[in-house]
């Protein structure tokens, strides 16, 4: 009894499944989630009872994993692709929410549910979380229409499903009447204006004034998803519409900044993983087995569900005249319920009226659950099939904009910019270290005939006379004394630069900046884990506040010895051009070879990988360079795999940073963090500027 009651040993219990669980699961290639949910199952009521659903500690734990999960799905909506594609994303999302609404309240009266239960059930098909992004985006094919008009339509799905759970919920609760309805829309209205422009506003405002204190900033975004919360209790609507909403209007105001990074961090490794834990807790065992063994049910949701989405997907299909790729794998990405549909199903089954009836039986619980995990493993599938075989964008190979490897910053540049010298800002630190960054910089400068700027950085004391700064300017002197004898070497003018500031990263950054620098090269930090995610590191915040392009070097040799290089090419855009255009200059310093790696699906047509072949051609015929530069396509389904075992063969690698979430808020394993750790040989990270 004590395990049930006491708070700390549940917590403990909890943490220790949210470590150990998931992983064992991805390993089987299932959903971690899928594994939190049994965890649940095992620790719960019907198994060890080693958790109480009803204790405190749990019901506090879900329940912010609950609201955090809604507001993680806010933030995750690409506002910028949803204007770009607004009118057939409005299109497709007005499809894909209304065929599952209907389907489900026919499905719900077909099993002699309420008018208000069957609605509900309906809305709980109209959702949809986007678990397959990371699957397109590593295919390159974000930019295809098919796929934006799907992520732009979750915008109007999850809204839509949420403010008809706020109408059954409000009318399951109470007495209804007329009067009481036009109440709640217009409390809901007002509310949901206020929460979108209003946090909106506040937000920019907070962050203009905050400037770079991101505890301060990372506590407002918190507040704002509570305050939402609880405002939208008081109107009368559940808790999760207020995070939602409260997603959405702070959405602009994160933008890509560390703090998102951190927000969603805290979400998806506690808060997220506890709701499902409790999700698991509720599931009563023999009615479970109940439900599945009379089973009509069971497969009238699911089947229900499979086939209304594929009928929005045909819908859209016929109507934008796209073809049967796209409209399969339309229908695949809006196929995974498990974001709103989970939290929105919680509060359905927990909601009692006067008589301590539910809106929802647990029949209708545990279906949704079966839901869940065949769309959750189905959806990715058929998406990782068919989204192959979509037609990837084409990119401009030609424009100026491309005719250096940095040019895709100079977009907005002023005319008088254009010209300016070349410029490589170097920060030092480790002087036993700095011989091969100083080199690797050298001679980037000395092909673009530039310059370069060691730049040493002292951490700021209150008093400028402070006997600890002083011996630290010393030291700065020392190491960039060293890094002119370096340059000199290579026949490149460097011009030292010493900065006294509380932050090194901006520092870094703000010198790149009046330096007017082109480029910015680092050396590799292991700072790596809990507390890098929670707090970050120099590179992270350099990559988000830098100005121009940031180059991550780990060089195990000197790279004046490199003559065979890999490049790893999952798509053609701008920022994979840029580093094909680095690897190019690189190989031209020394004569050196060029690969450009693509692994593809093992099922993607050949006549598709020779159209993204001949793209890939186009853009390594660079500047008419004599450059030994070869293409090697491999069909395999373990990119990080294949990359680091053809990597053994080559003396360096250069890779991009890029991030992926899940619209679910749980975070995806990126091919880039599996081979940054597993690769022998020298690399260099290219990191994508802010803006």
């Amino acid at each position: 009894m004590l395990l049930v009651h006491s708070p700390i040993i549940a917590f403990t219990i909890l943490l220790l499944v949210i470590l150990t669980i998931p992983p064992v699961f991805e390993r089987l290639r299932l959903p971690g989630l899928v594994g939190l949910l049994l965890a649940g199952v095992v620790l719960g009521e019907n198994g060890l009872k080693l958790l109480n659903p009803e204790s405190e500690t749990i019901k506090l734990l879900s329940d912010i994993g609950k609201v955090y999960l809604m507001f993680v799905a806010g933030l995750e909506i690409d506002l910028e692709q949803f204007r770009q594609t607004k009118n057939r994303s409005i299109g497709f999302g007005i499809l894909t929410f209304a065929a599952p609404l209907i389907t489900g309240t026919w499905i719900g009266k077909l099993f002699n549910y309420s008018w208000n239960s069957s609605f509900l059930i309906g809305s709980l098909f109209a959702s949809h979380t986007l678990l397959a992004y990371p699957i397109v985006s590593r295919l390159g094919v974000v930019k295809n229409e098919a796929v934006t008009v799907t992520i732009g339509a979750t915008i109007f799905t999850d809204t839509g499903a949420l403010l008809v759970l706020a109408i059954c919920v409000g009318i399951h609760i109470g007495k209804f009447t007329a009067l009481s309805f036009i109440k709640l829309l217009s409390g809901l209205a007002i509310y949901s204006v206020m929460i979108l422009f209003g946090f909106d506003w506040a937000g920019k405002e907070f962050f203009r004034r905050s400037g770079d204190e991101q505890s301060k900033q990372f506590l407002f975004i918190l507040l704002a998803l509570f305050v939402a919360s609880v405002g939208a209790q008081v109107v009368g609507v559940e808790k999760i519409v207020g995070a939602f909403l409260a997603g959405l209007a702070v959405n602009d105001v994160l933008g890509r900044s560390p703090v998102k990074e951190k927000v969603e961090f805290v979400g998806s490794v506690l808060f997220i993983p506890c709701f499902f834990i409790d999700m698991g807790l509720l599931i009563d065992i023999p009615a479970f087995v109940k439900t599945i063994s009379s089973i009509w049910l069971t497969l009238a949701i699911v089947g229900g569900l499979i086939s209304s989405k594929f009928l929005a997907a045909f819908l859209a299909k016929l109507l934008y005249r796209y073809n049967t790729a796209e409209m399969l794998t339309m229908w695949s990405l809006s196929l995974p319920q498990v974001a709103a549909t989970l939290a929105a199903t919680l509060v359905a089954y927990e909601t009692l009226n006067l008589a301590r009836e539910r809106l929802i039986d647990e029949g209708v619980l545990n279906s949704v659950i079966v839901l869940m995990l065949v769309t959750a493993i189905i959806g990715p599938t058929i998406t990782a099939r068919f989204a192959s075989l979509l037609v990837i964008p084409q990119v401009n190979t030609t424009t100026d904009k491309l005719s250096t490897w940095w040019g895709e910053n100079d977009r907005e540049a002023k005319p008088e910019t254009h010209n300016h010298r070349f410029t490589v800002v170097v920060p030092i630190y480790n002087p036993q270290t700095q011989r091969y960054l100083i080199e690797m910089a050298a001679l980037l400068a000395r092909h673009e005939s530039g310059t370069i700027v060691p730049l040493a950085i002292a951490v700021g004391r209150v008093h400028m006379d402070d006997p600890r700064l002083n011996a630290e300017l010393k030291e700065c002197q020392l190491r960039l004394q060293g890094a002119v004898e370096i340059s000199q070497e290579f026949e490149v003018e460097a011009s030292p630069a010493i900065r006294i500031d509380d932050d090194v990263a901006l520092g870094i950054s703000r010198t790149s900046r009046e330096k007017n620098a082109t480029v910015v090269v680092m050396g590799w930090s292991r700072t790596t884990g809990l507390r890098a995610r929670l707090f970050g590191n120099v590179i992270d915040s350099v990559f988000w506040s830098s100005h121009c392009p940031v180059i991550v070097t780990r060089l195990l040799n000197s790279p004046t010895t490199i003559q065979h290089i890999l490049v790893p090419v999952g798509d053609l855009t701008l920022q994979t051009i840029r580093a094909i255009r680095f690897a190019q200059i690189l190989a031209d310093v020394n004569q050196a070879e060029v690969v450009l790696l693509h692994v593809c699906d093992r099922r993607t047509p050949r006549e598709q990988v020779a159209i993204f072949e001949s793209q890939l051609f186009e853009i390594a015929s660079f500047r008419n360079l004599q450059l030994n530069t070869n293409i090697r396509t491999i069909a395999a389904d373990d990119v990080a795999k294949i990359i680091i075992r053809e990597a053994k063969a080559f003396d360096i690698v250069i890779l991009r940073s890029t991030r992926y979430r899940t619209a679910g808020g749980l975070a995806v394993s990126e091919v880039t963090t599996e081979v940054i750790g597993e690769l022998n040989c020298s690399m260099v990270l290219l990191g994508e500027p802010h803006s």
